[in-house]
């Protein structure tokens, strides 16, 4: 199948509105996965509809299926939304084309370095940007980090070719770009600020000061659930648009996006899309890892051990969604103001997506990268409630789910990986742990790096999260999601 006009498709489907042919690329973005394509790509499809040379060029740092899915299409691929009301869907034209790192290194840092690039936006996962847990800035060892520091003029990970790309515009004369984080770190421009200027700092201090004076990191929060694309996606897709579109992702109706509005060398219209550009993006960043992000992590790790498939089983769930509002509540307590949010409606609002029947969102799906992901979404809301003298009972509950999900095995005896990746770090200490409640607890709160020592020593939490593990290795997940709710 070949996407190749607008004009081919059936009259009834969304299709691009402007000439892709004439369009520039002005953006290149790192990590084109099924959640670029339902969120940032979206809202450039619609600012490309108001003017201006923004469209994508796509890079894949590992795997080449998404564009040998996409460029036999000419980067146009059907986005299927689905909410209450039904099943629609939209074909996205802002993605040129698709690159493969490993393939094409010299290709990349040709699109990295054109002068027409002025964003060069990211979506690699939490994982994927060699941050040390321990110091929060680079981690020299990491599989993404060392082999760049080993050979910088050869990147192949994200750090390096932003470094290598901005020493060569730097060489040539030509003007830096703005590196957009669209990751759920916290911080996340600062974040990517503080690895690039480190690594540039390595391999040349001069570059490490220039990549500081002059490239600018807005930190960004997006909001968009998207799950995992399935023979459903794609049979829908072809129902909907009369073509067999493999390239075809879904999503939710819901979608936001704030950026915090710092570009270096100019931007698209991305409010066309609903985009809010603020000056301060720290409110609503902290507001949906805590309330979405945390609920995620801890109705993925019971609700996955409890035989929960996907989200909206566990919604159906009455006992289990009980708790996902009570996770909801605990974090909003740890929160400031939000500009312009009403945190009662927000939560009304996740708990509708939540249990939204056309969104089959895997809690398997959810619970990978725990590490990466607990920091942020549980512990340091666990924190500041420990700091505030308030109940644990939420955070404990969802914690000791985490660990026990760590076991990897299922009630059933079936056994899974983690996915995570201190897997084999967490298979190593839970090793000789057994079904002994206080052994897994003191070994995974022990975990270098992840737990602070004030939250991990605390005798309350302790007895708090290994209560609860006890109950799940004792009595089963559904008992201890029984109890636990009897209690609350």
């Amino acid at each position: 199948m070949r996407l190749s006009s607008a004009s081919s498709l059936p009259a009834t489907v969304h299709t691009p509105a402007y000439d892709r042919v004439s369009r520039a690329s002005g953006i290149v973005h790192l990590g084109t996965g099924a959640f670029h394509k339902a969120h940032q790509a979206v809202y450039t499809d619609d600012a490309l509809a108001e003017g201006g040379d923004w469209m994508i060029t796509g890079v894949s740092l590992r795997s080449g299926d998404v564009a040998d899915q996409l460029n036999p299409q000419d980067g146009l691929y059907t986005l299927v939304v689905r909410g209450q009301e039904g099943t629609s869907a939209r074909v996205i034209g802002s993605i040129g084309r698709v690159l493969v790192a490993p393939r094409e290194p010299e290709a990349v840092l040709a699109a990295l370095t054109a002068p027409q690039t002025k964003v060069v936006s990211l979506t690699i996962t939490e994982k994927g940007y060699g941050v040390d847990p321990k110091t929060g800035g680079l981690d020299r060892a990491h599989p993404s980090i060392a082999p760049d520091l080993a050979n910088p003029r050869e990147p192949t990970g994200a750090v390096g070719f932003l470094v290598e790309a901005l020493r060569l515009r730097r060489e040539r004369g030509t003007d830096p770009f703005t590196a957009l984080c669209c990751d759920n770190l916290p911080h996340n421009g600062k974040v990517l600020r503080r690895l690039v200027s480190e690594y540039a700092a390595i391999v040349d201090p001069d570059l490490g000061s220039w990549i500081l004076a002059n490239v600018t990191f807005p930190s960004t929060m997006v909001d968009r659930i998207t799950p995992a694309s399935t023979e459903t996606t794609f049979a829908d897709a072809l129902r909907l648009t009369g073509f067999d579109d493999c390239a075809a992702v879904e999503t939710e109706p819901f979608t936001q996006w704030v950026i915090e509005d710092d570009f270096v060398a100019g931007r698209p219209h991305w409010e066309a899309g609903g985009a809010i550009f603020a000056t301060d993006v720290a409110p609503y960043e902290k507001m949906k890892l805590r309330m979405l992000n945390g609920a995620h992590s801890m109705l993925a790790y019971s609700g996955y051990i409890a035989g929960h498939a996907y989200v909206r089983d566990v919604m159906k769930d009455e006992a289990l969604a009980r708790l996902v509002a009570r996770q909801m509540d605990a974090a909003s307590r740890t929160l400031d103001p939000v500009p312009g949010v009403d945190l009662a409606v927000y939560k009304a609002d996740l708990l509708a997506r939540f249990a939204n029947p056309a969104i089959a969102h895997q809690t398997y799906q959810i619970a990978m990268d725990g590490t990466q992901k607990l920091p942020q979404r549980l512990i340091e809301p666990a924190m500041a409630t420990l700091r505030a003298g308030g109940s644990m009972d939420a955070y404990a509950f969802a914690v000791a789910a985490w660990m026990r999900y760590c076991l990897g095995m299922d009630e059933q005896g079936r056994t899974y990986a983690l996915r995570d990746p201190r897997e084999a770090e967490i298979a190593t200490l839970l090793g000789e742990a057994g079904n002994d409640s206080a052994s897994i607890v003191d070994r995974l709160l022990g975990l270098p790096g992840l737990f602070p020592d004030d939250l991990a020593t605390a005798p309350e939490w302790r007895r708090a999260v290994q209560s609860r593990l006890e109950t799940m290795l004792a009595e089963g997940m559904r008992k201890a999601i029984e109890r636990e709710v009897r209690a609350a």
